[in-house]
């Protein structure tokens, strides 16, 4: 899934990250971003479409539950359908 950066599970979804990023995924560096419309830490950027995360080019994090984030799509390449329609709401 191509995520095109509109913020929206970084802001709504309950998921559990890394809370120092230095650390990594060790026990006792996790905690519960619960979302209900609050950023994650690690989001950077104030624009949708834009956003990015700050520990994105981590080596742990294609472990974490963000990195394995994904929809019911055809092929890897898709496009996020959440992403999509957080885009073109803002756009109108």
């Amino acid at each position: 899934m191509n995520c095109l950066r509109c913020g929206y599970c970084c802001k709504n979804l309950a998921v559990v990250i890394v809370d120092d990023p230095e650390l990594g995924i060790i026990e006792n560096n996790l905690i519960l971003h619960d979302g209900n419309q609050k950023a994650c830490k690690h989001l950077i950027g104030d624009k949708p479409g834009e956003y990015k995360c700050a520990i994105h080019d981590y080596p742990w994090y294609v472990d974490t539950h963000c990195y394995r984030h994904t929809q019911i799509e055809r092929n890897k390449n898709t496009d996020c359908r959440m992403g999509k329609y957080i885009l073109n709401k803002l756009e109108k």
